[in-house]
């Protein structure tokens, strides 16, 4: 079963490398979507595939690489199209 979700991290998560362990994970687990430093201070992503891969996936986020401290992984259902692949976006 399929699921797609839209991620908001916050702690400390940007200047750690957490894009590229996101997608670093998302990819290994075979995942679309995207993920996207914010001006905030937060990380978003998008993440879309097995509904299991997934739920994966937001555990990890919940710890990110050594460096990170994430406080909260906020996620919502995502029902816009998502490309095949994983990429970084820009930070918005």
């Amino acid at each position: 079963m399929a699921k797609s979700v839209r991620v908001i991290v916050r702690g400390t998560v940007q200047g750690v490398g957490f894009r590229a362990f996101t997608e670093r994970e998302a990819r290994r687990l075979g995942l679309d979507g995207w993920v996207r430093n914010r001006r905030d201070g937060t990380v978003e992503a998008v993440l879309s595939g097995e509904a299991a891969a997934v739920e994966r996936m937001l555990l990890a986020l919940g710890v990110g690489p050594p460096g990170a401290a994430v406080v909260n992984v906020r996620s919502t259902d995502h029902a816009e199209p998502v490309v095949t692949g994983f990429a970084t976006r820009p930070t918005e």
